[in-house]
């Protein structure tokens, strides 16, 4: 998982403001005992603090992968 894929599962799953509040400031111990955006610049893999902010934050394993979002059409 790319950086921006766990960017945008964030803002997808909990809004963009609101992602980045829980991103700074919700302790993960998964990762290490400090925030999503600590652990990201830690070098920690985005794929391992994104699962562990949805098992944090309750999300059900479904929406791990992210919201479908339907093809545009041309």
């Amino acid at each position: 998982m790319r950086l921006s894929d766990f960017w945008r599962l964030m803002d997808d799953e909990f809004g963009a403001g609101y992602s980045r509040t829980l991103a700074t400031s919700l302790v993960l111990a998964e990762v290490g005992g400090v925030t999503a955006a600590e652990a990201l610049g830690k070098g920690v893999a985005p794929k391992k603090v994104w699962q562990a902010m949805c098992k944090m934050q309750d999300v059900p394993p479904e929406r791990w992968l992210g919201r479908d979002i339907a093809p545009k059409e041309s």
